[in-house]
């Protein structure tokens, strides 16, 4: 069995924590581990490592792969980057592809498919469905992983059952996140599961339903790899579930009996958490007085809450979002208010990840930047130049090695270097210890696209 994990997606309903350069898979929401770094552990005890393919893009590549040597070196061979974002389907016919002629796979190997930014437990029961879902697949079934509904959610999709065979029934039909009336109807009728985004299928039955369901997609199958990529951008923006599986007559479920979480909202989060004797949630810097069934998630500040009840406070260190529990699927609303206006909270963090490291803006002026910024050992920054502006480098931790020029030298704690504007320049970390300085920026412009680069190890 290969297991393809997706993590291309960039999640707005967790918005202030989980923005478009840094969505929710790799954020650390319930534990040191991030959700991508869980859901690769969670495979291993059944998959083995050089069985993992990750599908993601260009923009999280470094992200992805800076999780996976975290957890094992070597993890990071099989990442495949996706040209343009066009949902499930696409993604997952290209990972065939990928698998057909990259990894030499016959077409009775079975694909588990699984999101990268859900909690599941326990690991041992989750082992067992997966192994059991392998030999289910093998008999040319399309096999989902239906959730009992614990209560009537809007949010998510819903399995309608058919017949029981054995340790699984034949589906009868798909709904995809129904009004509230419809979601109370389906959890009282027994007879729907929550969707849990998981699927298993041999290559075989997968090219064939394709094939027959969505031809313009199976297109992909017919050439190389390289040119199902340069194709990948004109594939249809479409879900997996409406390509095939709604139309597929092959479509079976393992009800499973798990402790299942996609994180869809903040609501989805505060059901993860343990609660207090209040039922609150508090992370971070929190002092409560007569608060009841509430969340609040304190990143850099004192967050100080007297009688509140029923509320979900999230602060970061640009935006603070306040909504009343249940309302939180709305949040996407706000997102798109954001983007609407051009606001830069909907894209980004104060703190910005980079493959060499990160860098967090602490304050910003007219015509100044001051910026913190953090390298990894022995990595380094692009060679390059801004037309609009100078900076000047203090050392606040490790060794600097610095090109100014044709110059380079080495600063040490307590040292600065100063780069005119319009002069090639590059940032090392040569050492063994992370090296964090502070920059300062002063021009007429000091916007991050005023960079020329001329060298990158990157690849940028």
């Amino acid at each position: 069995m290969k297991a393809v994990i997706l993590a291309g997606g960039s999640g707005t309903r967790l918005w202030p924590l989980s923005r478009r350069n840094f969505p929710k898979q790799f954020l650390k929401l319930n534990g040191s581990k991030s959700l991508l770094q869980q859901t690769v552990e969670r495979l291993l005890p059944v998959v083995k490592p050089e069985d993992l393919i990750i599908m993601t893009n260009d923009e999280y590549k470094f992200h992805v792969m800076a999780d996976l040597d975290a957890l094992y070196q070597g993890l990071s061979r099989d990442v495949v980057l996706e040209p343009a974002k066009r949902n499930t389907a696409p993604a997952i016919a290209l990972a065939l592809k990928y698998c057909m002629e990259k990894l030499e796979c016959d077409r009775d190997e079975v694909l588990f498919i699984s999101p990268s930014d859900h909690v599941i437990s326990p690991q041992e029961a989750f082992s067992a469905y997966l192994r059991k879902a392998d030999e289910v697949a093998r008999k040319g079934n399309i096999v989902t992983f239906g959730i009992t509904p614990k209560r009537p959610e809007t949010g998510y999709g819903y399995i309608k059952t058919g017949e029981k065979s054995g340790d699984f029934y034949r589906v009868r039909g798909f709904t995809e996140k129904p009004d509230p009336e419809t979601a109370r109807r389906y959890v009282s009728d027994g007879g729907h599961l929550w969707n849990s985004g998981m699927f298993a299928f041999s290559i075989r039955t997968i090219e064939e339903e394709f094939r027959k369901y969505s031809p313009e997609i199976a297109g992909m199958f017919e050439g190389t790899l390289g040119e199902a990529v340069a194709g990948f951008r004109g594939m249809p923006d479409i879900s997996i579930d409406y390509a095939v599986l709604e139309k597929s007559d092959r479509v079976v479920t393992i009800p499973v009996d798990l402790l299942w979480n996609d994180i869809g909202s903040w609501d989805s989060l505060f059901d993860v958490f343990e609660k207090d004797g209040d039922r609150n949630v508090a992370v971070g810097d929190v002092i409560s007085i007569d608060t009841k069934d509430t969340m609040i998630l304190s990143d850099k500040r004192l967050i100080a809450a007297v009688g509140l009840e029923n509320l979900l406070v999230i602060e970061t260190d640009d935006a603070i979002l306040i909504a009343k529990r249940g309302d939180s699927q709305k949040v996407k609303q706000i997102v798109d208010l954001l983007k609407s206006r051009k606001r830069i909270e909907a894209e980004e963090h104060r703190t910005i990840y980079r493959p060499w490291g990160e860098y967090t803006v602490l304050e910003e002026g007219g015509r100044y930047k001051i910026k913190r910024i953090m390298v990894k050992p022995e990595e380094r920054l692009s060679l390059q130049m801004h037309h609009h502006r100078s900076e000047h480098w203090i050392v606040v931790k490790g060794t600097a090695k610095v090109t100014i020029g044709d110059r380079d030298i080495f600063i040490h704690e307590n040292e600065s270097a100063y780069v005119p504007k319009s002069t090639l320049h590059r940032l090392e970390n040569p050492g063994k210890v992370p090296l964090e300085i502070i920059e300062v920026q002063n021009g007429e412009y000091v916007g991050e696209d005023d960079i020329r680069r001329l060298d990158d190890v990157y690849g940028r």
